[in-house]
């Protein structure tokens, strides 16, 4: 069976989900190899085979941390000539792409970026993307060169698998290229306790309906009682009410959770191209007539202010 190279996103050997994803879908086209790069990369092999992962090649240097994705595109490089893979998976994180699209040009080969299913072909693995702000899907495959295709979160469930996990050292002498961009200055993100947006199975989001960034406590109670992320449409964020870091929009973060619920938003295509492809999707909103309800699983009339304290009660009450 044909390989596919994986790369891991971790944090000090900790694996993020969109990785476990990555190597659920590996394992539809070929016997998943997984690449760690930097401090903790020996760290994450056990989580990698519990998921998969044949083998898992590591390289821990400073210039992974110390220098932006240069690096990491010389390790993918190296990792791609010593296993000769059928295809390579990224996360299609902000970095992610960019790691792809330098690896795919080194290579001389095709790129799919914001892949959200994938499956076997008949010569390459063939790709699903969400296309014109998600209104119809395609299937591709690259026809030249090995595939490189960056996945978005939330597009596979994680399966474990356990297989062999084999660590290997990976050899990779950095390009000149490596140090031109020096990384001077890190400030850690103030953590809310809550998922990563892109990357949570439950997002509740509110938009101008809301009305105030005073009344944004609503959302945020009914997203922490179900474990949930917080998102903001674009009139909220430049209203001022949220940050723009949690604005869900063409303009703003694509998601793509299990449940997407959408409070006071109408529904504007500008976010629609940022969560529609999300499983399921609930919208709360007080104007039967808003486009965000030609697009919902439920839809509910009512005022938000009303509907959403009596949903996050509703929500306590069965997990208490």
């Amino acid at each position: 069976m044909a390989e596919v190279l994986v790369y891991v996103d971790h944090v000090d050997g900790a694996v993020r989900k969109p990785t476990l994803e990555l190597l659920t879908l590996a394992r539809r086209v070929g016997e998943p190899v997984a690449l760690a790069l930097g401090a903790g990369a020996e760290k994450s092999a056990a989580t990698l085979a519990e998921h998969g992962a044949s083998r898992v090649l590591t390289h821990e240097a400073s210039e992974y941390g110390d220098y932006l994705v240069v690096p990491k595109v010389d390790a993918l490089q190296a990792a791609v000539e010593a296993v000769s893979p059928a295809a390579v998976l990224v996360p299609s994180s902000a970095e992610g792409k960019e790691i792809a699209a330098r690896l795919a040009l080194r290579l001389g080969s095709g790129i799919i970026t914001d892949a959200v299913d994938l499956e076997a072909g008949a010569e390459e693995p063939v790709a699903t993307q969400s296309v014109f702000a998600a209104a119809f899907s395609t299937k591709s495959r690259v026809s030249k060169g090995t595939p490189v295709i960056t996945v978005k979160p939330n597009s596979a469930a994680v399966e474990p698998a356990p297989a062999a996990g084999a660590v290997e050292a990976l050899s990779v002498t950095f390009s000149a290229a490596a140090t031109g961009t020096k990384v001077t200055s890190r400030t850690p993100r103030e953590s809310t306790g809550r998922p990563e947006l892109t990357e949570a199975a439950i997002v509740v989001s509110g938009g101008r309906g809301v009305n105030g960034a005073e009344n944004f406590a609503i959302i945020e109670a009914l997203a922490d009682s179900l474990g949930a992320a917080v998102g903001a449409s674009r009139a909220a964020v430049d209203a001022g009410w949220y940050p723009h870091t949690n604005q869900v929009g063409q303009t703003g973060k694509s998601v793509s959770p299990q449940l997407y619920i959408a409070s006071g938003i109408s529904g504007a295509i500008q976010h629609r191209a940022g969560m529609q492809t999300s499983k399921t999707i609930v919208a709360i909103n007080k104007d039967a007539e808003a486009p965000i309800f030609d697009l919902v699983d439920y839809g509910v009339v009512g005022d938000l202010f009303d509907v959403v304290p009596q949903l996050t009660e509703e929500v306590k009450s069965r997990k208490g």
